[in-house]
């Protein structure tokens, strides 16, 4: 499955509160932000209590899989393609590495 056939996908499974609009916007950067979160804090857990990183695949890959969702509804929202969103991507950072500007900071690198 490609970027565009999961946005799609995704698409067909969203219900939430003036979907298309400003309102529904806010309530998908939230929900990524909340899932990214939730993602985070299992990690850190992991760090706290010298877990393996195998202990938390399952539950990493089911939190993925609702970040990924979020993504695909808030590209939706601002009407983005995800297979466009994720060329740019790539270009940008092929040509950060090309340039020797991988590291440091700004988006302007």
């Amino acid at each position: 499955m490609n970027f565009s056939d999961y946005q799609k996908a995704a698409a067909k499974t969203a219900i939430y509160p003036q979907r298309l609009e400003v309102v529904g916007l806010m309530y998908t950067a939230l929900g990524l932000a909340g899932e990214s979160g939730e993602l985070a804090n299992k990690i850190k857990k992991m760090l706290r209590d010298n877990l393996a990183k195998e202990d938390i695949r399952e539950f990493a890959k089911k939190e993925l899989g609702d970040i990924l969702w979020y993504i695909a509804e808030t590209a939706n929202q601002l009407g983005l393609d995800l297979d466009e969103i994720a060329e740019a991507n790539v270009a940008k950072l092929a040509s950060r590495k090309d340039r020797g500007a991988l590291g440091g900071s700004g988006d302007n690198r």
